[in-house]
């Protein structure tokens, strides 16, 4: 059995290709993200480029994909019955009260989202997956953690399963409790310092039981308490792609898709920059024969007066402005196509971002990177959901949900908009019955409270004390019913007392007694 060291070492050779181009990707763009694996102690010598452009690109497409993927005003999730357990386990009528609880429950879930730092983990792990291509994510009970590329190794089935995860980093020994390894470790030939130990976190997939375990070596060791186990559909590690090809570990990112325009808008830049600065340099040149000493000109202040000929001194200018002019225009070209690309062309300032808003970006994702959402949802939104359901539920933050009957749906994307597009269809179906056969046909067949349920649910708005329960309907009805009947009685009194029976000069005694019932009647009650 290997050494979580030496697993590390083998499966390196086949990631050299990808981190090579990752780094280079991250030089054009942003060079903080991806680094070799050597350059990692020590100080950085980072290569700037000489355009921001691909900077500006990257940042604004995983804002973009952030906004997409993880909605800050709606859920990207819904949690719904199995449509083949109504009927058999569960009451039909049911389902309208089901998924207002379910919406409360959605509403827990995203509270706890937005209290962590998830989306400040996500959004770093987005820039490398636009940049390299990978990422690596591990979700602990108190927050996620980001793995770059140069940090961890994988290897894949036929089938593009992970069957096995080796990480690296460098920790403290002092925050381990471990001591230093002793002179004729093994480690010296890797580079551990005194301080410093290589902390090899191994993962794999265990087909026996098909569970996730994972431990943890140091100094060729395992450290106790590191062993852990998780189940295969709740796995705390994610490994991320922005690209996939059939063979390959890793994943393609999209600065490698453009790195051809990248390159030469870089050179063009520099060149640019380079020639202006240049061309700005001003230089006199002072005839050798001429009888104007250039030390007195050098020395010469501003509106001072020495003796010359103005003849004898020259300005040296670069005749290169045609050639400026056509790096310009090309520059130009290839910026924009860049930016069209990363999706930075259509931007719209706005102080809140509406569901409408929301739906477009992720249209316009859509349209131009094809099946990134699938790839997303796969490896990222389903198992990340699964894992906090995981740890709510173990942590009795939400309630158990029977796995049997309830199954939580991914809804970001193009395909829904949280529960926008359930309220959106509802209103729909509503409008269309309305216009073809009519209000009263409406009122007949529609059950407005249900509609109000399923509204609601659709929404995601808590109803509590907001829509009268189906016992404060009945009640309202009954008084509705007792005012009327009172009402009613007001009326038969006054028609009964313009009656000749009821007037007051033929039979006084009767009149004074309609009058008292009918002042009775008129009272509020108390």
């Amino acid at each position: 059995m290997y050494k979580a060291r030496e697993r590390y070492s083998m499966l390196s050779s086949g990631r050299t290709q990808f981190l090579d181009m990752a780094v280079e990707c991250s030089e054009l763009t942003l060079p903080y993200l991806v680094t070799r694996d050597d350059s990692s102690t020590g100080k950085r010598q980072l290569l700037q480029p000489y355009q921001s452009v691909g900077a500006k690109a990257v940042v604004t497409l995983a804002a973009k994909l952030m906004l997409a993927i993880l909605p800050p005003q709606t859920a990207f999730f819904k949690l719904q019955v199995r449509d083949d357990k109504l009927g058999e386990t569960l009451d039909p009528m049911m389902r309208s009260e089901l998924d207002l609880s379910f919406s409360k429950i959605e509403r827990l879930i995203m509270d706890y989202i937005a209290a962590s730092s998830d989306r400040v983990v996500v959004h770093q792990a987005l820039k490398h997956l636009i940049v390299s291509g990978n990422a690596l994510i591990f979700m602990a009970k108190d927050g996620l953690k980001h793995y770059p590329l140069n940090r961890y190794v994988v290897e894949r089935d036929g089938n593009g399963n992970v069957i096995e995860i080796v990480t690296k980093e460098m920790v403290s020994r002092k925050v381990l409790g471990i001591s230093p390894p002793p002179t004729d470790s093994p480690n010296g030939e890797y580079g551990a310092t005194e301080d410093d130990a290589e902390v090899y976190t191994c993962v794999k997939m265990d087909e026996s039981s098909g569970n996730w375990k994972w431990h943890q070596e140091v100094d060729d060791m395992i450290l106790d308490g590191s062993q852990s186990t998780a189940p295969k559909k709740a796995s705390p590690w994610l490994v991320l792609r922005f690209n996939t090809v059939d063979g390959e570990d890793y994943g393609r990112g999209r600065v490698e898709e453009f790195i051809g325009d990248l390159r030469s808008l870089d050179g063009l830049s520099q060149a640019l920059v380079e020639g202006a600065s240049v061309a700005s340099k001003v230089v006199f040149l002072v005839s050798p024969s001429a009888t104007t000493k250039p030390g007195t000109l050098a020395k010469a202040g501003n509106g001072a007066i020495i003796q010359g000929r103005p003849e004898d001194v020259g300005v040296v200018q670069v005749g290169k402005t045609a050639d400026f002019a056509t790096a310009a225009q090309l520059a130009a070209t290839i910026e924009k196509r860049i930016l069209e690309a990363f999706l930075v062309m259509n931007i719209r300032n706005a102080e809140r971002v509406t569901a409408e808003e929301v739906r477009l970006t992720q249209l316009e994702l859509e349209q131009s990177l094809g099946g990134l959402f699938s790839l997303l949802t796969v490896e990222f939104l389903v198992p990340y959901l699964n894992r906090t359901l995981l740890i709510l539920q173990r942590s009795n933050q939400i309630p158990r949900l029977p796995k049997d009957v309830v199954r939580p749906k991914i809804v970001a994307g193009i395909n829904s908009l949280g529960r926008g597009q359930d309220n959106e269809a509802l209103t729909r179906f509503i409008q269309t019955v309305a216009a073809v056969l009519g209000p009263e046909a409406l009122m007949k067949y529609i059950d407005p409270s249900e509609a109000i349920k399923r509204l609601a649910a659709a929404q995601g708005i808590d109803v509590l004390n907001l829509v009268r329960t189906a016992e404060q309907l009945a009640q309202q009805k009954e008084v509705l019913q007792s005012d009327a009947a009172n009402k009613s009685l007001v009326d038969q009194a006054g028609q009964l007392a313009g009656t000749p029976l009821m007037d007051p000069q033929k039979n006084p005694e009767l009149a004074d007694q309609a009058s008292a019932v009918l002042m009775n009647l008129q009272q509020p009650p108390q």
